[in-house]
């Protein structure tokens, strides 16, 4: 089943929580002058995604996909909804493009770079290249600058079945998970070098008010200081370790 909350001005998130791994997965529906879906999700998700999005828009007049990165649960989905859309394009960044995404694609991408705005109507977007973070080289975000919102695919990442939103702080779950998949056969779910400090310190200064989060609840609240508040916990848990199991300190990290 759908769960749809709208977690900002007509911006709905879908989620279908699998508990087979216990994991949510949330699609995010900007409905605006050129609907946007920011993650197409997997394509056994498509037909009850398409259902639940049809009592929001007329799924034909999608116009932009987005996704972070190239893989199943961000754009798996992402021909099946194109044929539904005839005019709808993908949008991600230069590297995800010529790397993946042109070639998978039944429709070329639209490339975004840090400094173009997308416009769909009332809102405005942008594509922030974050290598790395969460994952793989083509990563990105997309930061709607309207209403504050950072789309911030699997950063923020929680296992379980999450209400759709909160003011909660929600880093101690984000640090539970991190350490879980780290014990597990999902070690290295992501990555961690000497950029993502600064990665995530150029989102912080976005000041993004709401988090939309790929696993898990949707943050409301201070999001430049629980982006900042994740690094920390990043390099906790993923950081290079001294001799003895000790952090490395930051200073000697993050340069």
């Amino acid at each position: 089943m759908v769960t749809t909350t709208e977690i900002a001005p007509e911006i709905y998130r879908l989620a279908l929580f699998v508990p087979e791994i216990n994991l949510e997965f949330s699609h995010f529906l900007v409905r605006d002058d050129e609907p946007l879906l920011f993650h197409a999700g997997l394509r056994g998700m498509f037909p009850m995604l398409r259902e639940a999005m049809s009592r929001l828009i007329d799924v034909s007049k999608v116009r932009h996909i987005g996704f972070s990165h190239f893989e199943s649960d961000e754009c798996g989905g992402l021909n099946q909804w194109l044929e539904v859309a005839p005019h709808a394009q993908p949008v991600c960044g230069l590297v995800g493009a010529v790397v993946s995404v042109n070639d998978f694609s039944n429709r070329p991408a639209r490339v975004l770079t840090r400094d173009d705005v997308l416009a769909t109507g009332r809102h405005r977007f942008r594509f922030l290249p974050t290598p790395h973070v969460p994952h793989g080289w083509d990563a990105g975000v997309l930061f709607e600058e309207t209403e504050r919102t950072l789309f911030c695919s699997d950063l923020f990442h929680q296992w379980g079945h999450r209400e759709p939103a909160t003011e909660q702080d929600i880093l101690e779950r984000c640090q539970d998970a991190l350490r879980e998949a780290e014990a597990g056969p999902f070690a290295n779910y992501v990555p961690y070098t000497h950029h993502t400090g600064r990665v995530l310190e150029s989102l912080a200064e976005r000041e993004p008010k709401t988090l939309a989060v790929m696993h898990g609840s949707t943050y409301y609240g201070n999001g430049a200081k629980a982006l900042r508040d994740l690094a920390v916990v990043m390099r906790e848990v993923l950081g290079p370790k001294a001799e003895g199991g000790e952090t490395t300190p930051a200073g000697m990290i993050e340069t």
